[in-house]
């Protein structure tokens, strides 16, 4: 089963130094119809202005993974990470029981980000972070494994039964995607346009997958996420 959302159906907020997209209910946002997406529950696509940021707050109990899509991202922690991420890196925070940090734009123009929050297996994990930078080439018409659980082989693993790939697919170019019995996926067309099966997707939208394969065709160079997981009880 394939569900569209468009990206001018999802929450909005729009501060002086912040432009935010909120796919599930989310501070002032609160859709009961969109809360989550099986272990998914927060995936806000942000773009944050020059010099400004989100100032010192605290978490606990989530996986919080940050791919940035332009410009560079500045985290600090009180574990003690100081860190960039550019374009296509990832950020991985486990609160757990609990942390405190920052995310800002150090540059002098305005970055985007999607800031993506998994529901642990379990609360109470130590805190952790890490962060990985990944070559362009490397998702070029072909899917890149960045987030697994602890028992996958991606580069970043966290705290849940879950899979994060991304993709940039050159225009006019195909590819399949897999989603098998008791699994389900959550797509978003970060850039570009494209069809999946019979659904036409364009920039900021999003396709919620339960147990079904599906076959992208680019109608121009895109670049997606996908984020694949058990299907939801």
């Amino acid at each position: 089963m394939l569900t569209k959302k468009t990206y001018e159906s999802m929450g909005k907020n729009n501060f002086d130094w912040l432009k935010a997209t909120y796919h599930f209910s989310f501070a002032d946002y609160y859709n009961p119809n969109h809360m989550n997406f099986g272990v998914l529950r927060v995936f806000n696509d942000d773009i944050i202005g020059a010099n400004t940021g989100f100032q010192t707050h605290p978490h606990n109990d989530m996986e919080i993974i940050t791919y940035v899509v332009d410009g560079q991202l500045t985290h600090a922690d009180s574990m003690g990470n100081e860190r960039k991420v550019g374009r296509g890196g990832v950020q991985y925070m486990s609160a757990g029981t609990g942390v405190f940090h920052s995310e800002h734009n150090m540059e002098d123009a305005s970055i985007r980000t999607l800031q993506i929050w998994i529901i642990p297996d379990r609360k109470g994990h130590t805190p952790s972070y890490g962060d990985h930078g990944f070559q362009a080439e490397d998702r070029k018409n072909k899917w890149l494994h960045i987030v697994s659980s602890k028992l996958g082989d991606a580069p970043i693993k966290i705290n849940q039964d879950v899979n994060f790939y991304v993709l940039e697919l050159d225009k006019e170019n195909e590819i399949r995607f897999a989603v098998d019995g008791k699994r389900q996926a959550y797509l978003v067309q970060i850039e570009g346009s494209s069809q999946v099966n019979d659904i036409v997707l364009t920039k900021r939208d999003a396709l919620e997958i339960i147990e079904e394969d599906i076959s992208i065709r680019a109608s121009e160079d895109s670049h997606y996420i996908i984020i694949e997981m058990e299907k939801e009880k």
